[in-house]
C-alpha cells in the first residue's frame, strides 16, 4: 500500500519552550535555552551549563497520584503527546485501537537507575524503592504512554542514540503507509542526568559556555534535554476530519557507518542523504532546507558540510542549513523529533531558524547556516538530518502538503 502520511499534532517540552506555540516563537527570535545546570550539583565538573528544562510542571498533564510512578522523561513524553494530540483535534475514543506509539530515546528514564545505585550504594539493598526498577527500562517510554492514553497497536522503544526520534518517524510512516496503522504517535525523550553529563564531559565533547554549530572557533556541544511528538496519520482519515496539516512525510533514509562508535563517518552521511532524496521520490533542486545535526564539535560540523556539499554540489549555495542545537543544546532522542518539529513549522510559517553563537566563518563549513537570526524564505521541502553514537544516521524528507 502506498498511503500519504502527514502530520497533524505538534508537541513540544524544551529548555527554550514548552507548547509548539512557545518553542516557535524562541526559536525564530533566537533565544538560547543554556542555563546554569540546577537538577544537580555540576561544582566537581568542568562544564556548568545546559539546556535543562526549567519550567516544567508535570501536574499539568499527570495526575498528582500518578506523577511518582513515571520518571522524567516519560513525564516529557505524556506532556508533549498531549500537547500535540489537543492541537491535532482528534478524537482519541474513535483511533485507540489503531494508533500506535514508537518512542526514541539514547539514555531513556536513566535517573530512576542513578536513584537505585544512591540508595542500594548508600545503604542497602532494602532502601531501593521497588518502583525505581519498574521505571527505569527503556520500553517504560512508550509503555506509559501507551497505558496513559489507552493506544493498544504498535508500541515501541527505539534506542539509537541521537538519531533515534528520526528512526521513530521513519518506522511510524512506514506502518501507516503500509496499512498496519491509520495514526502514530512518533518522536522522542531524554531527561538530564548526572550518568550523561558525566559521559560526554569525560569524551571531551563539550563547550564551557555555549554551542557554536559551524563557526570557526566550535567548541563542542552542549547538554539538553526534552521530547518532541508528531501525530502521524493517513491522509484520507486527516481530511475527513478536517485535521489541520504542518506537512507531509515522503520518506527517509537510513545507514550505518559501521567504523567508529563516537566518530561521524563522511560516506555514511553522504550515504543518509542520497538514500532519502531517492527514497522520497524528490529531486535534489526541490530541496530548500537541511536541519543540521550540527552539534558544535569540530568533527562533527566539517564532516556533515563536506557531505551535505558533496551530495548537492554547486545546489548548496541556495540552500539554507541551520542548527537549532544552537538554542537547544544536543536533546540527544529527543533531538530530531525536535528538529523535524522545527522544519514542520518552518515549512508551515516559511521562516527558517537560525544558528546562533555564530562570529567568525569556517571555510571547512561553506554553507549559509542562516546565521544569528531566522531568515523569511518558502520552504516547500526540508531534510532533517541526524547520526548517532555508533555511526547510527538517519534523514527524513518532509514536504509542503499539496
Amino acid at each position: 500500500m502506498k498511503r500519504r502520511v502527514v502530520v497533524t499534532g505538534l508537541g513540544v517540552v524544551s529548555s527554550i519552550g514548552i507548547g509548539k506555540d512557545e518553542f516557535w516563537r524562541n526559536l525564530i527570535a533566537g533565544k538560547s535555552g543554556i542555563s546554569d545546570v540546577e537538577l544537580f550539583d555540576t561544582s566537581d565538573y568542568p562544564v556548568h551549563k545546559g539546556g535543562e528544562v526549567k519550567n516544567f510542571d508535570s501536574t499539568k498533564y499527570i495526575p498528582k497520584n500518578r506523577i511518582k510512578d513515571i520518571a522524567r522523561a516519560s513525564q516529557f513524553a505524556i506532556a508533549a503527546i498531549q500537547m500535540a494530540l489537543e492541537g491535532s483535534g482528534i478524537v482519541l475514543e474513535s483511533i485507540k485501537n489503531r494508533t500506535g506509539v514508537i518512542i526514541g530515546t539514547t539514555m531513556a528514564d536513566i535517573q530512576s537507575l542513578e536513584q537505585i545505585d544512591k540508595y542500594w550504594t548508600g545503604n542497602s539493598e532494602e532502601h531501593v524503592w521497588p518502583i525505581n526498577i519498574v521505571k527505569y527500562p527503556g520500553n517504560a517510554l512508550s509503555d506509559h504512554p501507551g497505558y496513559f492514553f489507552g493506544f493498544t497497536a504498535t508500541n515501541y522503544t527505539i534506542p539509537t542514540a541521537c538519531a533515534a526520534g528520526n528512526y521513530s518517524i521513519g518506522y511510524s510512516f512506514d506502518l501507516i503507509r503500509q496499512g498496519k496503522a491509520d495514526v502514530m504517535i512518533a518522536g522522542g525523550t531524554d531527561p538530564f542526568s548526572r550518568i550523561t553529563f558525566t559521559g560526554f564531559n569525560r569524551l571531551y565533547a563539550m563547550s564551557p559556555e555555549k554551542c557554536q554549530p559551524f563557526d570557526k572557533n566550535r567548541k563542542g556541544m552542549m547538554l539538553g534535554e526534552g521530547a518532541g511528538i508528531l501525530i502521524l496519520e493517513e491522509l484520507e482519515l486527516a481530511k475527513k476530519r478536517d485535521a489541520p496539516i504542518y506537512a507531509e512525510i515522503l520518506g527517509y533514509g537510513l545507514s550505518c557507518d559501521a567504523n567508529h562508535m563516537t566518530a561521524p563517518r563522511y560516506e555514511g552521511i553522504i550515504k543518509v542523504m542520497e538514500k532519502a532524496v531517492k527514497n522520497s521520490g524528490i529531486r535534489k533542486e526541490e530541496v530548500d532546507y537541511i536541519s543540521a545535526h550540527g552539534t558544535g564539535t569540530p568533527a562533527n560540523d566539517k564532516i556533515e558540510c563536506q557531505a551535505i556539499n558533496s551530495v548537492f554540489g554547486d545546489l548548496t549555495k541556495k540552500l539554507c542549513i541551520s542548527s537549532i542545537k544552537s538554542m537547544l543544546g544536543h536533546t540527544m532522542g529527543a533531538a530530531s523529533a525536535i528538529e523535524a518539529i522545527a522544519c514542520c513549522l518552518a515549512i508551515k510559517e516559511g521562516i527558517v531558524p537560525p544558528t546562533v553563537n555564530y562570529e567568525i566563518p569556517d571555510s571547512e563549513c561553506d554553507i549559509d547556516c542562516v546565521p544569528n537570526k531566522a531568515k523569511k524564505r518558502e520552504v516547500v521541502t526540508a531534510l532533517n538530518n541526524s547520526f548517532a553514537f555508533g555511526g547510527n544516521n538517519a534523514c527524513l524528507v518532509l514536504k509542503k502538503y499539496e
